[in-house]
């Protein structure tokens, strides 16, 4: 694929350029290199199940530098601090969450997180499952929303 056309891509899914000429990916990139440790390790794995779970994803790179994975909507960020990598899920209070993944910001009514701590092993399969259920929720409220419109008039 061209350079033309990855960007005509980004453009049309909504992908936003950040300064400098940089991608939200490439902004990624750079955060996992320059954590250089097991944060980054974590970010990458969490990313790659992301990916895995969802090829349509699309990366974008906000609040000065948060990763934020999104399909009609924000589905999860990744957050790095000194002891963990936060995975928040933007409508995870609404999400099953039979596994019990979610371990952090239980209080709220809309997020939910996961902490990932060194050395934590991460269940692919449950998280998956968590991704595409926030997928699902996600892409369910453009039909929703449009019935309801079609039902009124």
């Amino acid at each position: 694929m061209t350079t033309a056309k990855k960007k005509a891509t980004m453009k049309k899914s909504g992908a936003s350029e950040a300064k400098g000429g940089s991608s939200p990916s490439q902004h990624i990139d750079a955060r996992i290199k320059e954590l250089g440790d097991w944060r980054g390790e974590m970010l990458a794995r969490i990313r790659s199940i992301i990916k895995q779970a969802d090829p349509e994803v699309v990366e974008e790179w906000k609040w000065r530098g948060v990763p934020v994975w999104e399909h009609d909507g924000i589905i999860c960020t990744g957050e790095t601090y000194k002891a963990a990598v936060k995975m928040t899920f933007a409508k995870g209070a609404s999400l099953e969450d039979p596994s019990g993944l979610f371990n952090s910001s239980l209080e709220g009514n809309t997020r939910r997180a996961i902490d990932f701590h060194e050395g934590d092993k991460i269940d692919e399969k449950a998280l998956k499952a968590l991704i595409r259920e926030a997928v699902a929720l996600n892409t369910s409220k453009r039909p929703a929303s449009a019935r309801k419109k079609s039902k009124s008039a």
